[in-house]
């Protein structure tokens, strides 16, 4: 798994939806790419994307904008990362979304394979249980 730009942009939009849901239900683009730093035209192609996922919603109109479509506990970085990046597996014979057999002899006996299946496991037993709001609370945190 490498995290690509898509992938980082993605997740930084929906923590900073998830950090300040409070304060506006919608954000336009244009702000969350300025305060972000992430270029807007590429964000526009992401939030759809993850919109198209079902997990944004937005407004049109002048107040228009994005807004989460549920709650930030319910959201988990695993979700957003597989939706804008694929498998989270580094390589494809221990993927459980992409599946694909390897070449080497006996993928059973795989040192190879092993390993790659406990970094595939690590990745995402962090990903998949770490939430939007464990996120946004710990940037408050530390703020």
């Amino acid at each position: 798994m490498k995290l690509s730009k898509r992938g980082e942009y993605g997740l930084r939009a929906m923590i900073f939806l998830a950090a300040h849901q409070r304060e506006s239900a919608v954000f336009p683009i244009g702000e969350i790419a300025a305060r972000e730093n992430i270029p807007e035209r590429f964000l526009e192609q992401i939030l759809l994307t993850l919109k198209n996922a079902g997990l944004l919603q937005s407004k049109k109109g002048a107040a228009g904008g994005y807004y989460l479509a549920r709650p930030p506990a319910g959201i988990t970085l695993g979700e957003i990362e597989r939706i804008l990046d694929g498998p989270l597996a580094p390589i494809r014979c221990v993927s459980q979304m992409a599946y694909e057999p390897c070449d080497c002899p006996d993928e059973a006996a795989c040192g190879l394979r092993m390993a790659m299946f406990d970094v595939r496991a690590a990745i995402a037993g962090v990903l998949d249980r770490t939430t939007l709001a464990d996120v946004a609370a710990r940037a408050h945190a530390a703020r």
